[in-house]
């Protein structure tokens, strides 16, 4: 059995998608609400509340692998019960910042957690991926309104993954031999700034999306974006975080998806509702 956290996620939701399409199963998806969580057929949905550790128990229970989306709650406990439940494998999202900006809190989170599970005693699959694609749904909102789409520093372009590429990843780790003990840093397969993703998004559109630069301090105020984020988003960027690596296409056999094919994909959510 594996159980597949963060189920209703961008990764989880494709990593489900992933096993399917290839008959891997049983497969079982952890949300907080059956009856909405939607699965493909073929998933079972178990209710679970990472913030309340003690309500995994049912959902853990049989299972082998684990994909793991972490600090959605006290992961050391969630980890203490999967090893009691039996877990032999898990797969972490952790992230590139680990590697890139240790000194950030939210590394060191990460950080923190990938060493939990080293010594948990389950054997592990630590996953670094960069920027997710998925985040330019921040500028969804301003988009169906035609308004002007506002980030800061637009032209620093970083390797952002579409997210399911993170899963295809994933699936791989855990059904095929070979990954247990690895770390990996997934990236896209190109450098794209901020301006290139919203005239990617135009594109899909097939209209114009007006865009502007701005400064890291209207940045907080427009959004109060947390400074960690606005360092790996250009403010502090280093080799390590604007390298491009061969991850995806090396682990899958397909190579990674460009943020153009992220874009036309998940166009509906930039279309004015009727």
């Amino acid at each position: 059995m594996i159980l597949v956290t963060g189920a209703t996620g961008n990764i989880g939701s494709a990593l489900l998608e992933e096993l399917l399409a290839r008959g891997v199963g049983p497969v079982r998806g952890l949300t907080r609400d059956a009856a909405r969580a939607g699965f493909p057929e073929g998933v079972e949905a178990v209710e679970g509340d990472f913030t309340r550790p003690a309500s995994l128990g049912p959902a853990l229970a049989g299972v082998r692998s684990l994909f793991l989306v972490s600090r959605l709650g006290p992961d050391a406990d969630v980890l203490d019960l999967a090893r009691q439940a039996g877990v032999e494998h898990v797969v972490l999202v952790s992230s590139i910042t680990v590697r890139t900006h240790p000194h950030l809190g939210p590394a060191a989170e990460n950080l923190a957690v990938e060493q939990l599970l080293k010594a948990s005693g389950m054997a592990w699959t630590i996953l670094r991926p960069t920027q997710f694609a998925s985040n330019a749904l921040m500028w969804a909102a301003a988009v169906r309104a035609h308004e002007t789409v506002r980030a800061p520093y637009p032209d620093t372009a970083l390797p952002t993954i579409h997210p399911a590429d993170i899963a295809a990843v994933a699936r791989v780790a855990l059904t095929e031999p070979g990954h247990q003990g690895h770390t990996y840093a997934l990236t896209g397969p190109e450098p794209v700034t901020a301006r290139q993703q919203v005239a990617a998004i135009a594109a899909a559109l097939g209209r114009e999306v007006p865009f502007a630069g701005i400064s890291r301090r209207e940045a907080h105020a427009q959004a109060e974006a947390a400074d960690a984020v606005l360092d790996v988003t250009g403010g502090d960027v280093n080799d390590e975080l604007l390298r491009v690596r061969d991850t995806v296409s090396r682990i899958t056999g397909a190579p990674a998806r460009p943020f153009q094919q992220w874009a036309s994909e998940n166009v509906d959510a930039f279309r004015r509702k009727a």
